[in-house]
């Protein structure tokens, strides 16, 4: 994957990478979608291609070229029938005097990255030379990248070009630790063995570091800049990363700025604060890094900059030469998203007195519960904050009464046992009542490949459940 992260745009080709946990139909439909010519598998997911090629030649189009790319773990008897070639020996075939296919314009695409999508409407977001060029130096400036760094890939390739650092790492002279599968025992061994530098990963990541069991986890010989996105990260274990050793560089932006926009640039005055208060101020989202040209908090319907009092929400919106082309092959959801000349983002957020923006919730997971908006962000802290509890997730429930009240699903520490009456009372400790959840259930908490929660898949449980009405007052499961 971080071979062809260069040889396709150097072959004139535009880059298209797919998440490695879609099921076959789904690749079908990217496949379709994107017109894709050519297409590498690792050899652990050839069944998957081999189904959605299947399915793919059921509708009379032109098959991609299937090139399987395997390793020293393969085994000899290995099935590779309808492979039309293996990765090396098409690499040995190459002409080393080929000369490079460089773009038209810097504006040509060179690489198109799908959002979530379903069966019928997915996603290209389809990104420029140029774009990828700016975000790749911006991101190695933002997370403070020496040359020779060696980089950990915890964040998968697939998730916007994996926020633009195999272009970045490769522009400082690094080295690249590629990882199969993410796991709290594999971060501190390969941190002990490779002397990593750098890694980044999503929150619930962090979150798996921080509550990892004392004998998978190794001392920490040097600092490790850990870049972090994807939702807003608890302050909790913002602090106990910290604890451990790790220096957290904080990030934001979405699939459509090319990962990493905006950063919580740190001030030297926050260090004298107490640790609870650094570890809020770690939390916000932040500024622009140096190539975006603008981001600001608008009101959605008046496109009016909210006022930076720390209060007024509005939406994050992005403008710049890191937002995105457009989207491939859709021109009304570009249209829309583009709407009065700014990227909306869907986020919604304040912007405090130093200009620093502070995310409060996605526009479609805010809850109204009689006319006042609760943050599901603002419930999860506290709820990081209780003892007992390691994951979770606050979402809305229908109320006969109120229209919404804040729903939370909790997944509790192993060896903890507390009922969901004392979790409700704890947050109506901590927060003013009407956020308090009235509903606590004990479960997983479903995630996307990246670690993002999947809070669609918690908001039609919620919705599944009995309205709550009037007289029931707290539900508790």
């Amino acid at each position: 994957m971080y071979e062809v992260h260069f040889g396709v745009p150097m072959a004139g080709a535009i880059l298209c990478t797919l998440n490695s946990r879609l099921d076959a139909a789904m690749v079908s439909v990217l496949l379709e979608h994107s017109q894709a010519k050519v297409l590498f598998v690792d050899y652990q997911l050839l069944e998957v291609a081999r189904g959605a090629l299947n399915l793919l030649g059921k509708k009379a189009r032109e098959l991609p070229t299937l090139v399987l790319v395997t390793d020293s773990d393969c085994p000899s008897t290995f099935d590779i029938t309808s492979v039309s070639y293996e990765y090396e020996r098409l690499l040995a075939d190459g002409h080393s005097s080929f000369d490079i296919v460089r773009p038209h314009s810097e504006w040509d695409p060179v690489s198109i990255n799908y959002t979530s999508g379903t069966t019928s409407r997915p996603k290209g977001v389809v990104y420029s030379h140029r774009g990828a060029y700016l975000n790749s130096l911006a991101t190695v400036l933002l997370s403070r990248m020496d040359l020779f760094p060696v980089y950990l890939w915890n964040v998968p390739m697939f998730h916007c070009n994996g926020w633009c650092l195999p272009w970045g790492v490769a522009s400082q002279l690094g080295i690249n630790i590629c990882v199969r599968k993410v796991s709290p025992k594999s971060i501190f061994d390969n941190i002990a063995q490779h002397k990593v530098t750098h890694m980044g990963g999503a929150p619930t990541v962090l979150n798996m570091i921080v509550n990892s069991a004392l004998a998978d986890r190794k001392p920490l010989n040097q600092k490790v800049v850990v870049m972090t996105g994807g939702s807003p990260p608890p302050p909790q274990v913002l602090d106990k990363m910290e604890e451990i050793g790790f220096s957290i560089c904080h990030l934001y932006g979405l699939t459509e700025t090319y990962g990493p926009g905006i950063f919580c640039a740190w001030r030297p005055e926050w260090d004298l604060l107490p640790q609870e208060d650094r570890s809020k101020m770690k939390a916000r989202q932040g500024v622009p890094h140096v190539a975006l040209e603008e981001i600001d908090v608008k009101d959605p319907a008046s496109m009016e900059s909210v006022p930076s009092d720390g209060k007024t929400m509005g939406e994050v919106m992005f403008r710049g030469n890191t937002v995105m082309s457009g989207y491939f092959r859709d021109l009304k959801a570009t249209e829309e998203a583009f709407r009065d000349g700014w990227f909306r983002s869907g986020d919604l957020a304040v912007k405090h007195s130093d200009g620093y923006i502070e995310v409060k919730d996605r526009l479609k997971d805010i809850i109204i519960s009689g006319g006042e908006n609760i943050s599901s962000v603002e419930v999860e802290t506290v709820l990081y904050s209780h003892p007992a509890i390691l994951e979770a997730a606050v979402v809305a429930r229908p109320d006969d009464h109120w229209g919404q009240t804040p729903c939370a699903f909790v997944k509790l520490k192993e060896g903890s046992d507390v009922n969901a009456q004392a979790i409700i009372n704890f947050c109506r400790d901590h927060l003013p009542h009407y956020m308090a959840p009235k509903t606590v259930l004990f479960e997983d908490i479903p995630k996307t490949s990246t670690g993002k929660i999947q809070k669609y898949v918690l908001r039609k449980k919620a919705e599944a459940l009995a309205s709550l009405s009037r007289s029931q007052g707290c539900d508790k499961l």
